[in-house]
């Protein structure tokens, strides 16, 4: 029996449950790693600065959550003078079906990083249970490439990535709690975001933009 088989024991009514639930999570949320989120974060600027790419993999809710990221650090930080670039490849429907058809699922990723991934970029696995085939054979991929790599995981472990990785942010539970586990995932997505917002923000009033503009038109 896993935590959120235990508050459905206690409490079996709507509002109980979600009381349980909401005070489980707050706990996890308290115990995560924030040198590991802080390292996360730097590397993340540090590609930005010298122009290279931040690749996202996951597969099912992971998979969403590795979408979710991508648009909140490309998209969400409105910042074309100096793009946070960041892509899911989870989002191409046509490349995933002919990779998964042709080569196999556990290349799902791998071939897309054979064709995109560059000197620099890095690559950020997404997975509750860490043992994904497809996603450890991205990050085993990229570490042969030289590439740095991240792991958001979860369990008791953290799995194969939690090995792998460079920067590891571990969500620590028991086996099968799926839901806070990627709900920590969210969190740590939705408090980067909000500060490389107010990164670009300083940016922006700070005129660096501005001044680049005017280097590059002389």
């Amino acid at each position: 029996m896993n935590a959120v088989d235990e508050i459905y024991a206690a409490h079996s009514d709507p509002e109980g449950f979600a009381g349980g639930y909401a005070t489980y999570l707050g706990e996890l949320l308290g115990r995560l790693d924030r040198n590991a989120v802080a390292a996360f974060m730097r590397l993340v600027l540090e590609v930005r600065n010298r122009g290279g790419r931040v690749f996202f993999v996951g597969n099912g809710g992971s998979a969403a959550t590795a979408s979710h990221f991508a648009n909140d650090f490309s998209i969400g930080t409105r910042c074309a003078e100096k793009p946070f670039k960041a892509i899911s490849l989870t989002d191409n429907v046509a490349a995933m079906t002919a990779i998964a058809n042709d080569e196999g699922y556990d290349q799902l990723f791998v071939k897309q990083l054979e064709v995109v991934m560059e000197p620099g970029d890095i690559v950020v696995a997404i997975s509750a249970s860490g043992n994904s085939t497809n996603v450890v054979k991205a990050l085993e991929f990229a570490k042969s490439r030289g590439n740095k790599t991240v792991a958001l995981t979860g369990f008791e472990t953290g799995g194969r990535i939690a090995e792998i990785a460079d920067i590891v942010i571990h969500v620590k539970t028991r086996r099968g709690e799926y839901g806070p586990v990627e709900d920590v995932h969210m969190f740590v997505d939705h408090l980067m975001g909000s500060y490389f917002n107010r990164v670009v923000f300083e940016e922006r009033a700070a005129g660096h933009f501005i001044e680049a503009h005017k280097t590059a038109v002389m």
